[in-house]
């Protein structure tokens, strides 16, 4: 057996040919993990499809088909794309398609609100000119 202090050669000497193999099995150990990473597929996104589906059945619990029909269909249809692609394992555009729905459906519980709001605001309109001829009726005038 030879000991360092026998030999003139430094003791952080490494054999010129396990020298190179290290950088080589390190870029393979890189490589391997990040194909690995790339390969497994992302996790369902749960969290915005039930986020989206609880939005839809908000706002059809609160008639917003009578209101705001196409943006409600909208959301509907984009949920069911959103669980189209967790089928598909495309876990990238269930997630993006679940947060449109989302959206949608937000957007017709919001419009459907301003519709029923200017309803409102016709009907005390109306309600307001109604009482304005009463009142002229009642004190002799006319229009």
């Amino acid at each position: 057996m030879i000991h360092a202090h026998q030999t003139s050669l430094p003791l952080n000497f490494l054999p010129l040919q396990v020298s190179r193999s290290v950088p080589k099995l390190a870029i393979i150990l890189a490589g391997t993990v990040l194909l690995s990473a790339c390969a497994s597929s992302p996790e369902a996104p749960t969290q915005s499809l039930h986020a989206a589906q609880q939005a839809i059945t908000t706002a059809e619990q609160a008639g917003v088909a009578d209101y705001s029909s196409i943006e409600l269909s909208t959301a509907r249809a984009k949920l069911a794309a959103a669980h189209t692609a967790v089928k598909h394992e495309e876990m990238v555009r269930a997630k993006r398609m679940a947060e449109e729905a989302f959206v949608s459906a937000k957007l017709a519980t919001a419009r459907a609100e301003e519709l029923k709001a200017e309803e409102v605001n016709a009907q005390m309109k109306a309600s307001t000119e109604t009482l304005k001829v009463e009142m002229r009726r009642n004190t002799g005038q006319q229009q």
